[in-house]
């Protein structure tokens, strides 16, 4: 049964355990329902969730730990000299997974039957013409080990479908069957209904946090296999990033760090002035009718695509800047301080440009928040609009705003596009904004793209990188929260 189907078989095995737990239940008082201990619906929501509940967890587990158990088991059945020496155990095993996928497809097409697809051992060759007429293309020579691994892998990813459908049956069935043999006009079903929705909602408040322990565990372990195979020393304090992927790279975060945090820095001078003036405005200034159409524009730069950024950064403000510092005599300056349209200045002014909104947004809401009588109380003690705003508006806002600038900050940190089409792809050392540099974030990209097998350094690398930026916005959020609350206490 296709999992699609299951889903839909758990839903209307559901449905009729509340139809005929409400049913029992007023049956067992005779049909008033004022002799039932609980509401009738509570009966039958005791029924359905009894049913729903246990069977959708069991399946949400089993469809995330079935592929790695079977993609354990079939790696096995690969022994080392099927391996060739250009490729590794994860190419294989894409070819493994293309295999079966491609076995899937010309069963589902008729143009194998499922005996002809388990008991095939034709050709490699002709194996692999076949699997190419159906749209599945491989990446390296297939040979009988890996046709050999990709039965065996459709072989067991049946069996553990065909076992997940019974055991998520059983369990839909099963616990029909309990709520509804329980349910009876004195059972306390409202209170096992609340008791479960309470433990639902405790399970979604926590999936926030299981999932930020899961994403760091998994960059943790990984990161502690990078440091098995390569120095952190030259990690942390080498000067040089260059991965060559021949086990003699030089793999220093410090010129992708100096990177990350020199593009920040240019974004946040173009986006706090302009987005904290711009807030200043709209909440102390402007008329209702100038707010209710700047506001609205305002907060669009917040929803257009960073790959849009990135193309303007490319193809508007970079020949711009080319022209005003590059090509010598030609530009408007006469110099030749620019030599193409990437430069840590295009990125840091057009992600400036994206940050505004951030800034102006939830500036504009905090000064907004401030009591109108402390306005009020400046004004009747002769000071002028322009001093209420610097002297009492702006500092009993202060927690807030720096909450948005550092929010602002992580966003600027964690970009990429804009990066990747506006500063280039250089990491180095450099104090020029005119010159093309790279952040962590298009380095991690970079190292993760295409076919990796989690063996070498140079991909690992990418893990300690994203664990090391993680921190960095760990660092923002803490000292943000210190903030907030330090000048709290002294504004409430």
């Amino acid at each position: 049964m296709p999992t699609a189907w299951l889903v839909v078989f758990v839903l209307a095995v559901s449905a009729i355990g509340y139809i005929a737990g409400r049913r029992r239940a007023l049956n067992s008082a005779g049909g008033d329902s004022r002799a039932l201990h609980s509401l009738p619906v509570y009966y039958g929501f005791n029924v359905a969730l009894s049913a729903l509940v246990p069977s959708l967890l069991v399946l949400a587990v089993w469809l995330l730990a079935q592929p790695m158990l079977v993609e354990n088991r079939v790696s096995g059945m690969i022994p080392a000299e099927a391996i060739p020496e250009s490729s590794t155990l994860g190419l294989v095993m894409s070819d493994v997974r293309r295999v079966a996928e491609g076995l899937d497809i010309a069963v589902q097409q008729g143009a194998l039957s499922e005996q002809e697809a388990r008991a095939i051992r034709a050709d490699v060759t002709d194996v692999r013409a076949r699997l190419g007429d159906l749209g599945v293309a491989l990446g390296s020579d297939v040979r009988s080990e890996v046709l050999s691994a990709a039965q065996r892998y459709r072989q067991i990813t049946a069996t553990g479908h065909l076992l997940m459908t019974l055991v998520v049956a059983a369990l839909t069935l099963g616990g029909l069957g309990f709520a509804y043999a329980r349910t009876n006009k004195d059972f306390r079903a409202r209170n096992v209904v609340e008791r479960g929705v309470l433990a639902l909602l405790i399970l979604a408040a926590s999936l926030a946090i299981l999932t930020t322990i899961g994403i760091v565990l998994s960059m943790l372990f990984e990161t502690v296999n990078f440091f098995r195979l390569h120095s952190w020393t030259d990690f942390f304090f080498g000067s040089t990033w260059a991965p060559n992927f021949r086990g003699d790279s030089e793999l220093s975060i410090l010129p992708l760090l100096w990177g990350t945090l020199y593009i920040s820095f240019i974004a946040l001078l173009v986006a706090v002035p302009v987005g904290l003036f711009a807030a200043v405005y709209l909440s102390e200034y402007a008329h209702g009718h100038v707010r209710a159409f700047a506001k609205p524009l305002l907060e669009i730069l917040a929803g257009i695509p960073t790959i849009v950024y990135g193309l303007f950064a490319l193809l508007t403000v970079g020949p711009a800047l080319v022209r005003v510092f590059g090509r010598g005599s030609e530009g408007l300056l006469g110099v030749d301080w620019m030599s193409g349209a990437t430069s840590v200045l295009t990125a840091g002014v057009v992600m400036g440009i994206m940050l505004i909104p951030f800034v102006s947004s939830l500036s504009d809401d905090i000064i907004n928040a401030v009591p109108q009588a402390m306005r009020d109380g400046s004004l009747g003690l002769g000071a002028t609009r322009s001093e209420t705003i610097r002297q009492v508006v702006l500092p009993a806002a202060l927690p807030g705003i720096v909450g948005a600038i550092l929010l602002a900050a992580s966003r600027a940190i964690g970009e990429t596009m804009i990066v990747v089409m506006g500063a280039g792809a250089i990491a180095k050392f450099s104090l020029n904004p005119l010159e093309s540099m790279t952040t962590i974030t298009t380095r991690i990209v970079s190292q993760l793209t295409g076919d990796t097998d989690f063996a070498s350094p140079e991909t690992l690398v990418a893990f300690a990188l994203g664990i090391t930026l993680f921190v960095l916005t760990l660092g923002l959020n803490v000292l943000a929260l210190y903030i907030v609350r330090k000048y709290r206490e002294q504004y409430e």
